[in-house]
């Protein structure tokens, strides 16, 4: 336990340390004052300067998760100084506040590519190129229908099928197939659990709650660890980042709407505490599942902050583009205000997901 809270403590404070450089580096190049760069949150442990008389204090805070950059003029004031953050163009201050994000990007793209040249866990039913390099090839368990007969007979998400019936069948349509001529009289499911054991569990088809199906009530697929030469692993990383970014979007959106449409979406959130939980067990599964975990928590992070809302890099994106329009900045203490106030409603929502992960784990 202690292993996986210091492990997913090490995880986001890179991950936000990544995105705080990317603010920290473009400040710097476009001539504004960055007054601290510190590494986890206040209150401060210890800070120094690197050269004396230098202006930037690097700081090492007391609580560890994370890091944050403290630029000059960036709530408003200073802006008769030339290194302040609000005397610069609405174009440096709309680099400085997208920095954090493309570094996070930039960064599950290195993470993919460095999977992709160990091997990493991919979906393998559509074609692969001819370089690519496959094994551990398995039938995936990715996703089960509540109060299934797959549910009730203690499968679960990750893990394996190796046979039916003691056929060995490696190829997903021809598991789907096998399994709608012989489920209705019952299928012996021989699987792999994510701790390597084994089990095998008897099931029988049955018309599925909501649907006009008839079936066992799982989603699988063919995957595999894929490897590429080094020079094939970086493009196949920038696609990974791409296509996992419009995957993440699309989640978002559904969120939203399920918000709107008065969906209940609690169960669709997790907080600090679900996060860990998901690291530990991740972790357990090996260096490149752990890989490509941080990866997608990058892509995440990177999401959520370009999104336009108050306290957000997007939120302040918004409020530069209103400036940009209006030809004047939008005032000083309203803006403030509503960051002050999406802060707070930030911090509420990740009290409720935290209580709701800790209920959670004690069910």
């Amino acid at each position: 336990m202690i292993l996986t809270v210091l492990l997913f403590i090490l995880i986001l404070s890179v991950l936000v340390f990544v995105h705080e450089l990317g603010h920290f580096l473009v400040a710097r190049a476009c001539g504004m004052e960055v007054e601290e760069f510190g590494f986890g949150f206040p209150p401060r442990a210890a800070g120094f300067y690197f050269k004396r008389g230098g202006k930037t204090m690097y700081s090492i805070n007391w609580i560890p998760i994370g890091g944050f950059v403290r630029i000059k003029g960036e709530n408003g004031n200073n802006k008769n100084d030339h290194d302040s953050f609000s005397s610069k163009k609405p174009w440096q201050r709309f680099l400085v506040l997208i920095a954090g994000v493309v570094m996070n990007f930039f960064l599950a793209a290195v993470l993919f590519s460095i999977g992709f040249t160990i091997g990493l866990p991919t979906m393998i039913d559509r074609a692969l190129p001819a370089q690519a390099h496959v094994t551990e090839s398995h039938l995936m368990i990715m996703e089960i229908v509540a109060d299934s007969p797959a549910a009730r007979a203690g499968i679960v998400s990750g893990d394996a099928i190796t046979s039916l019936d003691g056929n060995k069948i490696d190829d997903a349509e021809q598991a789907r197939t096998y399994l709608v001529e012989h489920g209705t009289t019952g299928v012996d499911v021989a699987l792999e659990t994510a701790d390597k054991s084994t089990k095998t569990v008897r099931v029988v088809s049955e018309p599925l709650k909501g649907t006009a199906t008839v079936g066992i009530g799982v989603a699988f697929v063919r995957t595999g660890l894929v490897s590429y030469p080094f020079y094939l692993a970086i493009p196949h990383g920038v696609i990974a980042t791409v296509q996992m970014t419009g995957d993440i979007l699309q989640s978002f959106s559904g969120l939203i709407v399920g918000v709107f449409s008065g969906k209940n979406v609690g169960a669709s959130l997790s907080g600090p505490v679900g996060i860990a939980v998901m690291t530990g067990q991740v972790a357990a599964m090996g260096i490149v599942y752990l890989l490509q975990f941080a990866a997608i928590l990058s892509i995440n992070l990177g999401v959520i902050n370009v999104l336009p809302f108050p306290a957000l890099d997007g939120g302040r994106i918004f409020f530069l583009i209103i400036e940009k329009l209006r030809g004047k900045a939008v005032n000083e203490r309203f803006e403030t205000a509503v960051n002050n106030l999406g802060f707070l409603m930030l911090m509420a929502l990740v009290m409720f997901v935290t209580v709701k992960d800790v209920m959670h784990l004690f069910k």
